[in-house]
């Protein structure tokens, strides 16, 4: 392999996005994905050893990999959305980190077997909960609100302090044992000079994020050059500050990255999405590449207390943490026993792991090359029991939603209110938001959940639980909001479940936005808000019919009328959106929401009787009447 280094790039990669793209089409776990991906690749068939192949590239690509990948995650950190959290997820921060780093280091010290230096280090670096893995299992469980959100920020909160962590304890160790090799030197010059380079490190990541993102607000720096410039601004900063102190520049790549974060830039979504895009790359390829580079005789090493170890942490450690960080605080016994279960750890915990360990070994700590065994056997037991418990557990605690998806409807009118009553009837979760109060009025008379403000506003999502909902329909008057909508939530929500009303028009429109910034055009590009008002006033009503082996789909075609529209389908608790670009075809079974004319709506009843939903629907309203009445 050594004479076929693109070869073995694009095998890593290959590799690497492949089981990416697995653990998404199957709903599994990429990280156990790649990391099986990469003991095929190295210990098990020998075809490569990546730290053989190449050779003192192989340092640098790790440790340029999680620069990047630190810096996107303090992307993410934003101290506005912080401040509506309470106090949870500031004591899982401060004293949950120092806590969670002293047991960790208790542990693998007194029951992993390591030396003092190792173990602190190791410690440091066991405070991450990856957010790239517990973000997925918070979709997957569909967990309330606040549990969600002490998860969600805990993640992205202590991704970079836990390497910041490791690169104090990292230096500390360091200066001491370059100490022992020629005069003594004193604890306090020891710490003078790592608090001196850790500030200069951080003033240093402040000021590269400042300046930058002034230069883009000012417009000193085109569009299309915005992220190579971004990119290559992060590897400056990292760079430079590992000149000043060995590994600080993980500490400036985070501080530039929490700074550019905070600056309200105008681009930075699209800046963030790019951000995210090259994270991947690098997490997929990294794994992959740290993964084959063990041994049989490293994975040997994983012993019975290494089992303990694993074993400690997630029975005593994290319990432990956040039961005393925690105290005080308003969470209820079932938040904190699900928080004190959940904390996965991820690629970063690996790549830390695996950037120390050579150094470490370097500097006379033997038991440092335990770190990236270890560290992969807490990322298999986390992932793993993790991801299989949350959602059980969570129901049994009462902290997830047991209904199907629901559906946010972003505009109120009448036609979007008599919408949502009617996926309302079927029991699916179902809310209207708008930035007029006096257009929500008649939703909520009608008991359909509301949100007023801005659907795009940054604090939506403090009110807003967009696990809840796996549907999104923007069905208001402004075609270009509509399309913002989509564009904005499409990867929150998905792109296939997300749609809007007459988005596309004709191709040379110039009224048309473009199809890059759509959602799926809902119901037909020939309908348009206005003309489904029309309608309403004129009397139209939503209709459902089930389809059967006696009533077919082609039975209830031909009886519809030509004007008609059929909204949706309900099939097996799924919700199928009639849109432009696909045609749904009917099965017997199906549940059918057409929008009919009045002339039609009675014969309809007549042809097709068993319109059993609308049934249920009165009769229920009518129990929950009575039931009011008689209380």
């Amino acid at each position: 392999m050594q004479d076929h280094l693109v070869l073995a790039v694009v095998l890593i990669g290959v590799l690497g996005i492949g089981a990416q793209w697995l653990g998404w089409r199957f709903n599994l776990p990429a990280i156990v994905l790649m990391s099986i991906a990469g003991l095929l690749l190295g210990p098990i068939f020998g075809i490569m050893r990546p730290e053989e192949t190449f050779g003192d590239f192989y340092q640098p690509i790790i440790a340029v990999a999680v620069a990047v990948i630190l810096f996107e995650g303090g992307l993410q950190l934003r101290f506005d959305e912080l401040r509506g959290l309470g106090k949870g997820v500031r004591r899982l921060v401060l004293p949950g980190v120092p806590i969670a780093w002293a047991l960790g280091a208790l542990a693998a010290h007194y029951v992993a077997g390591l030396s003092w230096g190792t173990a602190i280090l190791f410690g440091g670096i066991m405070v991450v909960t990856g957010p790239t893995v517990i973000i997925p299992l918070l979709r997957q469980a569909k967990l309330s609100s606040r549990p969600a959100a002490l998860l969600k920020w805990e993640g992205i909160i202590n991704d970079p302090i836990g390497a910041l962590a490791a690169v104090v304890a990292y230096e500390f160790f360091f200066t001491t044992h370059s100490g022992a090799a020629g005069h003594e030197i004193e604890s306090w010059q020891i710490a003078a000079s790592l608090l001196l380079g850790s500030l200069i490190s951080l003033a240093w990541g402040v000021g590269v994020g400042y300046g930058l993102a002034a230069s883009f607000r000012k417009g000193l720096v085109p569009e299309y050059l915005k992220p190579p410039v971004l990119l290559s601004s992060v590897l400056l900063c990292f760079e430079l500050a590992n000149l000043l102190q060995e590994e600080a520049g993980l500490i400036a790549v985070t501080a530039m990255g929490v700074t550019m974060a905070n600056a309200k830039m105008p681009s930075i979504n699209q800046l963030r999405h790019f951000k995210e895009n090259i994270a991947v790359l690098f997490v997929s390829g990294v794994f992959v590449l740290l993964t084959a580079n063990l041994t049989p005789e490293t994975l040997t090493m994983l012993d019975w207390r290494a089992a303990l170890f694993v074993a400690a942490m997630l029975f005593v450690v994290r319990p432990l943490t956040v039961f005393l960080s925690t105290m005080g605080t308003d969470l209820r016994w079932q938040e904190r026993a699900l928080v004190g279960w959940i904390a996965p750890r991820g690629i970063v915990a690996v790549a830390i792991s695996g950037l120390f360990a050579a150094s470490m070994a370097d500097r006379g700590y033997e038991d440092a090359q335990m770190l990236v065994p270890l560290a992969f056997a807490m990322v298999f037991a986390t992932v793993l029991l993790h991801g299989f418990t949350i959602a059980p557990l969570a129901k049994w605690l009462g902290l997830a939603s047991t209904h199907p998806p629901g559906v946010l409807i972003v505009g109120s009118s009448p036609w979007s209110i008599k919408l949502a009553e009617k996926i309302h009837d079927l029991k699916v979760p179902v809310l209207i938001a708008d930035t007029s109060f006096r257009a929500l009025r008649p939703a909520r008379q009608a008991g359909i959940e509301t949100f007023y403000g801005e659907i795009l506003s940054e604090v939506t999502e403090h009110h807003i639980e967009f696990v809840r909902f796996g549907y999104l329909l923007a069905v208001g008057g402004n075609e270009a909001h509509n399309a913002l909508v989509c564009t904005d939530l499409a990867p929150e929500m998905d792109r296939a479940t997300t749609y809007q009303l007459s988005a596309r028009g004709t191709d040379d429109s110039r009224k048309s936005v473009s199809y890059s910034l759509q959602g799926r055009t809902f119901l037909s590009e020939k309908v348009s808000l206005d003309s489904l008002l029309q309608k309403h006033w004129e009397g139209w009503e939503f209709q459902f019919t089930r389809l059967s082996e006696e009533y077919p789909p082609e039975r209830y075609r031909e009886g519809l009328p030509a004007e008609a529209l059929i909204v949706l389908v309900v099939r097996k608790d799924q919700l199928l959106f009639q849109s432009a670009e696909e045609r749904i075809e009917l099965m017997a079974g199906d549940r059918v929401l057409a929008y009919l004319p009045p002339k039609a709506v009675g014969e309809r009843r007549e042809q097709a009787p068993d319109t059993s939903s609308d049934v249920e629907a009165i009769q229920e309203k009518k129990r929950a009447a009575l039931e009011k009445v008689s209380t």
